[in-house]
């Protein structure tokens, strides 16, 4: 089906991409406005691949005629303005109009406008009484002074399943629903007889506060498929409650609630003189199976311009020849599935290597049928990122490269457990948004990771499930450096409600990677200790570099294993231990601040913690992580020396990492909990 996708929900003065999905290169496509505000002169180009831009606040329907029949697109506009908002707060196309050289990226983006940031909204379905009843719960933003009845909640029905209801003859299911507002948010109610095959439900909650712009959240859905289509009335007669099933599409794989990755830097990670290098990483399996870790993440595997790290792809259907070829992949991952882990395919969708048939055939020939496949700038010379001189940045309004990257996307997909997207903020929302229909059609546990830096709430509207927290990478640094105080690993993780992901995002927490410099030759072992530590403990989920667990100093070297640091080793597997035992520490588990006093903390200028055994308070956060019954206390500490630490909560004596005693008597017969790097106590 050529339908361009779900409903769109934009500000005035933002631009979005329109394009078909599934489409045929050789295909005619014509996009138009069928409905607009009356005081709208919005339009769209004539190309099968096109922009909108609302001028107007309010409801516009947008046309498609396409190979299969014609489509209808909802845009819901608002008066909401984001300038104010740093690019976390806005969209992907906001990132990507950025400065072209990409100058200035802030790894701790997120700055919020002075009125706060967006609400949120998280909807739920189930059938009462011959109804589909979707509700919605709006949530206002954490700095804002509205309550959550003061939010307006905004539904639209999905336009692919108005049509389907109308061609099977049933009422059209918007014309049959019936909304209405509630303390906590909104319901929407539909008769059982009224819902197509699937219906899809989405909808955002709006902030709007005297004086100031909209504030729009991250749009929510929600999916009603009728278990058995067959004996059912389509004119509203009732069905029975287990006619349906209800999914929310836009939560991440069930598994990533206790998954952790591990990141293989696959042209050094194993002794490929001993034998090609997807066969070597495949020997080492089992040793990282014991680590605890669950999800392997391979950098890219497909045959490239001979760069070690393999993001200039040349040909996206083979694998490269100096690691092996496509059985050596496939074995790789089944042994991988046998040993209890899944696999990410690093997939690259923004650029190819000049050294591409196709970039080789346009750069030379003006006339090449390949130079539309390309951006070019206005000196003729191919478009990219950070001036990176050997890659050239695809055009994804191309329907040739549209098709291409899509059955790319086919050929990979059914032999993996996901996709750890590249650049994804680099990428039309459009395809993204395609891509994740695709794979999850076929496999809803399919995962989709994305490297957007600084991250975008947005990117988690029926996009992506997981998503880079740089902001948590970057203050971990800083707190290495003895820039910040460690609670500031607590500001991060707040700052993800701040600027509007909603509380199902997934967040991928980790203190180094192929392209940052290994944490500890930055901030010290100690401090790379509770680091490491952080990211098991806090909500998200975990990754290792490889080598990062055994004392690693070079970024992207050839792993020392014959030196590795066993008790470093050791730690990663008491942390990962400890994180499967105690659903506490996982997503799910909530995170509050405690007040905790260290023994013996100076109060002067601060100190870098590598230079001295000394403890500053700074050094040193404690917070507690809670699930279903269990609670626990963790307390890091970044600093050389030993913290003792006094927690106002009442806990027990034993540290769930080492399964030892770590709580001794003060002077005055107060409990301290003693921390090296980190200590995990049962709480009350």
């Amino acid at each position: 089906m050529h339908h361009p996708g779900p409903p769109r929900f934009v500000s005035t003065g933002e631009t979005v991409q329109l394009a078909p999905r599934d489409p045929d290169p050789a295909g005619r496509y014509a996009w138009r406005v069928a409905d607009a505000p009356p005081t709208s002169d919005s339009t769209v180009g004539p190309e099968s691949v096109t922009e909108f831009t609302p001028d107007v606040p309010g409801q516009y329907r947008l046309g498609l005629e396409a190979p299969d029949g014609d489509h209808l697109l909802t845009v819901l506009a608002f008066d909401a303005a984001y300038e104010g908002v740093d690019v976390a707060g806005g969209s992907g196309e906001a990132v990507r109009d950025r400065d072209a050289d990409r100058a200035g990226i802030d790894y701790a983006a997120g700055r919020l406008a002075d009125d706060g940031g967006p609400p949120r909204v998280e909807l739920a379905a189930e059938v009462e009484d011959g109804a589909v009843v979707v509700r919605a719960a709006a949530t206002p933003n954490p700095s804002s002074s509205l309550a959550a009845a003061d939010l307006a909640v905004r539904f639209v029905i999905d336009d692919r399943d108005v049509a389907a209801a109308v061609a099977a003859g049933r009422t059209n299911p918007r014309d049959a629903m019936a909304v209405a507002e509630t303390e906590t948010g909104a319901t929407l109610r539909l008769p059982a007889g009224s819902v197509p095959d699937r219906l899809r439900v989405h909808a955002v909650a709006v902030a709007r506060e005297p004086g100031e712009d909209d504030r729009v959240s991250v749009a929510d859905a929600v999916s009603v498929e009728r278990a058995d289509a067959e004996g059912t009335d389509p004119f509203g007669a009732s069905a029975p409650d287990d006619a349906f099933t209800v999914t929310r599409p836009n939560r991440p794989p069930a598994w990533t609630a206790d998954a952790s990755v591990y990141e293989v830097y696959v042209r050094t990670f194993a002794d490929a003189d001993r034998g090609e290098t997807l066969a070597a990483i495949e020997a080492r399996l089992p040793e990282i199976a014991e680590l605890g870790v669950d999800t392997l993440w391979l950098t890219p595997v497909l045959e490239n311009d001979g760069k070690p790290h393999g993001y200039n792809i040349t040909d996206f259907r083979s694998i490269a020849d100096d690691l092996g070829d496509r059985d050596d992949y496939e074995r790789l991952v089944e042994t991988a599935h046998d040993h209890g882990m899944r696999v990410l395919f690093d997939l690259v969708l923004n650029h190819t290597a000049r050294d591409h048939p196709w970039f080789r055939d346009a750069n030379r020939n003006p006339d090449s049928p390949y130079r539309d496949r390309y951006e070019w700038s206005e000196s003729g010379e191919p478009e990219t990122y950070f001036d990176w001189e050997l890659i050239a940045n695809l055009n994804h309004a191309n329907l040739d490269v549209r098709r291409y990257l899509l059955d790319v996307v086919d050929e990979w997909a059914p032999l993996v457990d996901g996709f750890r997207c590249d650049m994804a903020w680099a990428v039309p929302d459009s395809l993204w948004r395609e891509i994740r229909d695709r794979v999850k059609a076929t496999d809803p546990e399919f995962l989709l990771l994305d490297e957007t830096i600084p991250y975008v709430p947005r990117f988690h509207e029926g996009m992506f499930d997981v998503h880079f927290d740089a902001t948590l990478y970057f203050q971990l640094r800083q707190i290495g450096r003895g820039h910040e105080p460690a609670d500031a690993v607590i500001d991060a993780v707040e700052r993800r409600a701040a600027v509007g992901f909603p509380d199902h995002a997934g967040f991928l927490q980790y203190v180094e990677n192929h392209d940052e410099t290994r944490y500890r030759v930055e901030c010290g072992d100690d401090a790379a200790a509770a680091a490491a530590a952080a990211t098991f403990t806090l909500p998200g989920v975990p990754m290792v570099y490889a080598g990062q667990e055994i004392g690693q100093r070079g970024r992207r070297d050839a792993i020392a294993w014959d030196h590795a640091r066993e008790e470093i080793r050791e730690r990663y597997a008491r942390l990962s231990a400890a994180r499967d035992a105690h659903p506490a520490l996982g997503p799910a588990g909530d995170l509050d601040r405690v007040d905790y006093r260290v023994a013996g903390g100076g109060t002067g200028e601060r100190q870098i913690a590598a230079e001295s055994d000394a403890v500053h308070p700074d050094d040193v956060v404690a917070f507690r992580r809670e699930h279903g019954s269990e609670a626990l206390v963790v307390v890091l500490n970044f600093a050389p020396g030993e913290a003792l630490v006094a927690v106002d909560a009442d806990h027990g004596r034993l540290d769930v990492v080492t399964g030892d005693p770590c709580v001794e008597a003060d002077a005055e017969g107060g409990d301290r909990i003693r921390v090296d790097d980190v200590a995990v106590v049962p709480a009350e």
